[in-house]
Parts: C-alpha cells; structure tokens; sequence
C-alpha cells in the first residue's frame, strides 16, 4: 500500500533523518544519514558544523561526478502493522556559499532542528545540497 500525498508531505516536513545514497567512483552505492529541510519542494541537507572524518566529503565529491541520488526515509518498530518507507530518487548538486538563498532554507533547518540552536548550520565554507526529486516510491503496512 502506498503512503497517500499528505501523509507524505507530512513526512517530509517533520521526519529527523534520511539515508543519502550516492554513487562513488567505482559506481558502488554510499549511503550516509543526513538532516534536510522541504523547501519549495526541493531538499536541502547542509554540510553542517557536526564532527566529520575529514574535509573532502565522499557525498560531495559523488554528487559532483555523477548528480544521481536516491534518499530513503522509513519507520520500523515491533508492530509491524506501523511499518513505511518512503524513497525519493532524483539528482543533486553542491550549492556554492555564494549560491546559497540562506534565508528560507536556513529557518526551515533551524526550525526543524533545534541543535542548530547551539551548532553551526554550516561548515566552513557554507555549503549545502539541493535535491531535486525526480520519482517518489512509498509502500505502508497500513
């Protein structure tokens, strides 16, 4: 069963965390957690001042060879008449610091995600992705 178009907005409007899967050099898939904001319906996920392993993201340099994504949203728990998922598949590209329109997609991130109250919203330099949906696949237990 699929999850009905308010359900989904919904959804994207509130859920915490999604699975971003990238392609990598070899054409193997690399998936990461990601944070987002809806806005103008396209999904921001800013590279944000959270610990990383390192400067050059895989996500970003994947994004900038092959702009092919596919991010996964879903719910599990012991009732498995409560169970969904929802996969958004489409492209993305790397949003320079002087491309960035930080004003609405900045207070869609800050309002989602009261960490940004004490953490900063972008890394040095601010840089974000823009995805842009192509296909939505939903399936629902109920």
């Amino acid at each position: 069963m699929r999850l009905a178009p308010g359900a989904i907005d919904r959804i994207l409007d509130s859920w915490p965390v999604a699975r971003l899967a990238t392609l990598g050099p070899d054409g193997a898939p690399h998936q990461v957690p990601i944070v987002f904001a809806r806005v103008a319906g396209r999904l921001y996920s800013p590279i944000d001042g959270k610990p990383k392993r390192g400067t050059a993201l895989a996500r970003l340099a994947n994004v900038q060879r092959d702009s092919r994504v596919s991010v996964l949203l879903d719910h599990w728990e012991a009732d498995w008449a409560r169970l969904w998922w929802l996969r958004l598949d489409g492209r993305a590209r790397v949003v320079a610091p002087d491309e960035i329109d930080a004003g609405p997609i900045e207070r869609a991130l800050r309002a989602k995600y009261p960490q940004y109250r004490t953490l900063p919203l972008f890394a040095d330099p601010p840089t974000l992705l823009e995805i842009e949906v192509g296909r939505t696949v939903s399936w629902s237990a109920s």
